[in-house]
């Protein structure tokens, strides 16, 4: 038997194939949407995908188990308390699933969500006592643990669910043999913890050393520092919990309805009628020049996170990409369940090429030169600009621009009237992904004389330039 990880860097999301070469059958457990993957693995194997597990309704991202199902007809398995418009087989505490060497065995895990497994993995060749592994979804992490505030988990309260979480993990997780392996469902950045570690796979015994969830204390301190200091949910996990719930279309079926081309003619009427313009080209190559009104969230980064949390997911989006980049922007919004796409521009920016006056550019500045400026020594440049940090409030916390506002991306639109009208603004964040994204959002919402700082704060930073740690909000 194998175990065979697939770890999709954009979303944190971490699936597995588990497959057998006695029978030739295969399971794949979390799976993203878009399957190709698994199919080309299995047939360059000769495997047949029996079985497709969902440890719990992901709120992240949508899974493919629809798809598997209705590609290779593979059935589905979830938890006893799931609640599912699909067809589906519902396991409990010591339900098992076995094929030639390989026994899988659920064990009831709830605590990030109410219906959460952990699936035991049996090389029953070795052994049919002692696991090999323990994939563990979203109840435990490498360096973490599932966290149990997620509106995800709708009429269940963070309490009830941390309950869940300390029982899952003090009576069950634990107590497995600390050579289990342990394989979760998100490594860093996901946001379904707080600290996940870059590994992504370890060991019972090594998580009981150096998770700080895991070490000993009472329930009520555990509580307490699972629910502390979580970041920020985007607004699309509600979204994406409710439809992994569903009966719904498959990615290749959307894709086919919303994957067409349009003339600027057809794309300027969408966008006059209310669409959502969205630009994936490198903020660069935006700034540079772009389509009047267009937001830009580059595919270069977190490209299906800041959609999904920039974006309205009931609202047609047109996508500007550089040509043939056009398919993968699309179907990276299906992974999160975006499905409601108009269509591309065809040509890309091209499109626009005689037509200056649909076109405006983003202007840049280096930390250096923003410094000067702000120091009054560029009279020449008029009015110093009002410096708006995007960055979350730890981030800010943790050292910013003297005077700087700090309005977090994800707050900028419903919060924009906090910035100062009839000054310059500099925007950043730390690096330069999610300032180029605010930028371009200033400007759609009308705001004038918009700067993207160049590097962000780590430039400004690195420049030695005057910064403040003392974690006292400064307004425009």
């Amino acid at each position: 038997m194998k175990i065979q990880q697939y770890y999709l860097a954009c979303l944190s999301h971490a699936s597995y194939m588990i497959t057998d070469d006695k029978t030739k059958t295969a399971a794949v457990v979390d799976p993203q949407r878009d399957i190709d993957q698994y199919l080309a693995d299995a047939k360059a194997g000769g495997y047949t995908i029996k079985h497709v597990f969902l440890t719990h309704f992901h709120a992240d991202f949508i899974a493919g188990h629809i798809e598997l199902r209705d590609k290779v007809g593979a059935t589905i398995h979830i938890g006893s308390r799931a609640e599912a418009e699909f067809a589906c087989v519902h396991m409990k505490d010591g339900d098992t699933v076995e094929f030639g060497d390989v026994r899988l065995g659920i064990m009831e895990t709830p605590g990030h969500t109410p219906e959460g497994i952990s699936i035991l993995v049996y090389d029953l060749a070795k052994s049919d006592k002692d696991p090999l592994a323990v994939l563990t979804g979203d109840t435990l992490f490498i360096g973490d643990v599932g966290r149990p505030d997620l509106l995800a988990s709708i009429g269940v309260t963070a309490d009830e669910l941390a309950d869940m979480l300390y029982d899952s993990i003090t009576n069950k997780l634990v107590t497995l043999p600390d050579a289990t392996l342990v394989y979760p469902a998100h490594g860093a950045g996901s946001m379904c913890g707080k600290s996940l570690s870059k590994e992504t796979v370890s060991t019972i015994g090594e998580q009981k050393k150096f998770n700080y969830a895991l070490q000993p204390m009472s329930r009520e301190d555990f509580k307490r520092i699972v629910t502390a200091d979580q970041p920020e949910a985007p607004e699309y996990f509600v979204h994406d919990a409710i439809l992994n719930r569903k009966e719904r279309a498959s990615l290749g079926e959307a894709m086919l309805r919303t994957h067409k081309s349009l003339s600027l003619a057809d794309v300027l009427a969408m966008q006059k009628a209310g669409a959502q313009v969205l630009d994936v080209r490198d903020g660069l190559d935006f700034e540079g020049g772009h389509l009047t009104g267009a937001l830009n969230i580059a595919l270069s980064g977190k490209y299906a996170t800041w959609a999904g949390s920039m974006l309205a997911s009931d609202s047609p989006i047109v996508v500007i990409a550089d040509e043939g980049g056009e398919q993968e922007a699309v179907m990276r919004l299906g992974r999160i369940g975006f499905d409601n796409i108009g269509g591309f521009l065809g040509g890309g920016m091209n499109a626009l090429a005689s037509r200056n006056d649909l076109v405006e550019q983003t202007e840049r500045i280096t930390a250096p030169a923003l410094a000067e400026w702000l120091d009054g020594k560029r009279a020449d440049a008029g009015l110093p600009p009002t410096v708006v940090d995007v960055r979350s409030e730890a981030e800010y916390v943790g050292g910013h621009i003297k005077g700087a506002v700090n309005i977090p991306l994800p707050h900028l639109e419903k919060r924009v009237g906090e910035i100062a009208a009839g000054r310059p603004i500099a925007v950043h964040c730390e690096g330069g992904y999610r300032s180029a994204i605010a930028a371009s959002l200033l400007q759609k919402l009308g705001r004038k004389d918009v700067r993207d700082i160049v590097g962000g704060y780590k430039a400004w930073f690195a420049a030695k330039l005057p910064v403040d740690a003392d974690g006292k909000t400064a307004h425009a």
